[in-house]
């Protein structure tokens, strides 16, 4: 069945690095807590504030804005930045999440992986 302990020699050290990522994993997710990015909309006119974690954390509003008392306006700027902050901060977690998987060696597709784990190698 198995072409070999090649294979399975590999799954093991797949295995030792998948356990050094649940500390590393941690870490990100502290970093995260601490983190903060601004989403705007109507230049300027709305900033929401959030987490690393997309939790939106405050809303500011230009006082051009509060003085017209303009809801009509708020009412569509205000999901614009909140979009707008959400996505930088998903784009933020992406970006972090992606240092730690990017040390992990894993296989282009699973078809690889499979050849790999049964002593195949490559083509």
């Amino acid at each position: 069945m198995f072409k070999g302990l090649g294979g399975l020699g590999n799954i093991a050290a797949l295995m030792k690095e998948a356990q050094n990522i649940g500390p590393k994993m941690q870490e990100v997710t502290e970093k995260l807590k601490a983190e903060r990015v601004s989403g705007t909309a109507g230049g300027g006119m709305v900033t929401v504030h959030a987490s690393g974690h997309g939790q939106v954390l405050g809303v500011e509003f230009d006082s051009v804005l509060t003085e017209k008392a303009d809801m009509e306006m708020v009412k569509d700027l205000l999901p614009a930045a909140i979009n707008d902050a959400l996505t930088k901060s998903a784009e933020m977690k992406a970006e972090m999440m992606q240092g730690v998987a990017g040390d992990f060696p894993i296989p282009g597709d699973i078809g690889d992986m499979m050849k790999q784990f049964m002593g195949g190698g490559g083509d």
